[in-house]
């Protein structure tokens, strides 16, 4: 899925500066190739969620992630996680000098640097297997119990 599905998601890209939409087209290829190589996931929809970009598995398997650009922090961009998982406190303790947090929901990238590629990756696969993966957990839970 390189071409946009979704002619309001390709909007939204549109209305991004060019520095700001590469950095983002660049998430958004890196979300894609993840939800592609990583089993279980399956096929991911594009769409916008709170007027952001916003990419959920079909098969339920992962938690929405967005990503997106605000006026209010114009050197960086953001990738979002639901705040109601334990995904960022995850990465904070596993990457704790990769990435820029933004409270329990995001992650923050300078507009001038490089996203940390290696720990991004995994922190999209994280996303994108969070509920198969506690679906999981819950029946070695009961298992051992």
């Amino acid at each position: 899925m390189t071409t946009f599905e979704d002619p309001a998601v390709e909007a939204k890209f549109a209305t991004y500066t060019p520095r700001v939409r590469r950095k983002l087209l660049a998430l958004r290829k890196l979300i894609l190739k993840v939800a592609r190589t990583t089993p279980g996931v399956g096929d991911i929809e594009e769409t916008l969620k709170w007027g952001e970009p916003a990419y959920v598995t079909k098969n339920r398997s992962g938690s929405t992630l967005r990503i997106d650009w605000k006026p209010s922090k114009p050197d960086h961009y953001a990738m979002y996680f639901n705040c109601q998982t334990n995904l960022v406190e995850t990465f904070r303790s596993l990457f704790p000098h990769d990435f820029e947090f933004q409270g329990n929901r995001a992650l923050l990238f300078a507009i001038d640097k490089p996203f940390p590629k290696d720990a991004l990756l995994l922190c999209i696969e994280a996303a994108l297997t969070y509920h198969q993966t506690k679906r999981r957990q819950g029946r070695s839970a009961r298992i051992q119990g």
